[in-house]
């Protein structure tokens, strides 16, 4: 079991495994090609290139385009790798025919090799997924250990605060902020824990993967205060890691005497293959109620966060920001704050027929209800505070966000975009997305002075 969890834990980004892997499928793409160059040979290995680029054309349509298994487009070096992978597993296949029996073996593993490699190099695209268990949909994280609070009476859901509580971030009845009454003792670590924990389902019935917690190192001393909270949700397929913003809110933490929202990284998908679109629908589940009122409702009993909601913050990236906004102009008794990171502009929005059919039984009425643009219209949300952001090279994201920042603004929310220079849909996206939102957050939480 031990050997599993360091198989399963293995850095697949960077390191000897993707190297490893880089370096064996040019050797053997090498070998395999290096046969007496005559015309015949030559043609066939142009015929197997172009072969393999019409396979990944149609590998790209029914995998995105059709049963949408990643739940986006892909970023170019994906499409690079996949047509590279297609074109080298020609190369092998042809190294079947009319060749020696050693050729023969390393050309029937090296269809393996190139499969995984292929795999890897798209996985390396996006930067998401860091261990071989992450890219597998297999938690790999220990539980972690919980520092809640006292029992307290303050209700979950609502919008009155409890100015009494102990460590509140800005608690009325001294009018000062958690940054000004915050004293580290001298022991704070130097950085957050992080692990996962199983919350229960018991209003939803939803099934989820564990959730990922991060504890920042004011929530690991003795008396530690209450801290805001922030629910994030990853994208899809993805899986609930902790360490992004973790190591964001650490960077944080470090110039902010150790202060830092606790944040519940939860699984809105249950099956990294599918989208609930985080609604309650009879084909996928009651994945809103499990957010709203399993989720929250263990963090509050659980986790040592303050009580008052406008501390709460619910964040996402791509499909988890679809969510977050969605979710926050639905609940704002809930959420008083919302970072969209490279959200999409509505649920379903890669397979638009596929989802109404599906999910809301071809009524596109039903549908358009749920756009984050027609949640926001007609409503007014002056306590709610949100931050937009998108990779400036993701222009089709970005232009999304910039339309949902007007909503959001139309709507009475103080919303601002930031945009992420030089990155796609990808891992700079969610890293300049968190950072970017919680410099804006800080102050409005209570951890930073005001800007």
């Amino acid at each position: 079991m031990d050997a599993l969890q360091t198989l399963l834990r293995t850095d697949i980004l960077h390191g000897p495994v993707i190297v490893g892997a880089y370096t064996l499928s040019g050797a053997a793409v090498v070998f395999l090609l290096a046969r007496r160059p005559t015309a015949r040979w030559l043609m066939t290995v142009a015929v197997v290139v172009a072969s393999g680029g019409v396979v990944a054309v149609l590998l790209w349509f029914f995998l995105v385009r059709v049963f949408n298994v990643f739940g986006m487009g892909l970023v170019p070096v994906a499409y690079a790798w996949l047509g590279a992978a297609c074109a080298a597993v020609g190369i092998a296949l042809v190294n079947l025919w009319k060749t020696r029996p050693a050729r023969r073996i390393l050309a029937a593993a090296s269809v393996l090799l190139f499969v995984a490699t292929g795999a890897l190099g798209i996985n390396a695209g996006y930067g998401l997924d860091r261990t071989l268990g992450a890219l597998l949909g297999v938690n790999v994280l220990p539980p972690i250990a919980l520092n809640p609070a006292a029992p307290r009476s303050t209700p979950v859901a609502g919008t009155g605060s409890n100015p009494g509580s102990r460590g509140d971030p800005n608690p009325d009845r001294t009018g000062r902020a958690l940054w000004q009454t915050w004293n580290p003792p001298a022991d704070i670590p130097a950085a957050g824990n992080t692990g996962s924990q199983v919350i229960p389902n018991t209003v939803s019935g939803f099934l989820s993967r564990p959730a990922g917690i991060y504890l920042p190192p004011a929530a690991l001393v003795p008396d530690a205060p209450a801290l805001p909270l922030v629910i994030m949700l990853l994208g899809q397929p993805g899986n609930p890691d902790p360490e992004y913003v973790a190591a964001s809110l650490d960077r944080e933490a470090s110039q902010h005497g150790g202060l830092a929202p606790i944040v519940v990284v939860a699984d809105q998908l249950g099956d990294p293959s599918v989208d609930p679109l985080c609604l309650d629908t009879a084909k996928y589940g009651n994945a809103e109620t499990f957010l709203t009122r399993d989720v929250v409702g263990w963090a509050a009993a659980n986790l040592n966060v303050t009580h008052d909601h406008r501390y709460w913050t619910i964040a996402g990236f791509s499909n988890g920001g679809q969510c977050a906004i969605s979710l926050a102009a639905k609940h704002p008794d809930i959420w008083s704050n919302v970072i969209d990171i490279s959200g999409e502009s509505f649920p379903g929005s890669e397979i638009q027929d596929q989802t109404l059919n599906d999910v809301f039984g071809g009524s596109q009425a039903a549908y358009d209800a749920q756009k984050p643009v027609n949640l926001l219209a007609g409503h007014r949300y002056p306590g709610t505070f949100a931050i937009f952001t998108a990779g400036a090279a993701d222009p089709g994201v970005a232009a999304g966000q910039r339309m949902l920042v007007g909503a959001a603004q139309a709507a009475g929310m103080t919303a601002s975009y930031a945009e992420i220079p030089g990155v796609g849909h990808e891992v700079g996206a969610l890293n300049g997305g968190l950072d970017a939102g919680f410099d804006a957050l800080y102050p409005r939480l209570g951890l930073a002075p005001p800007s």
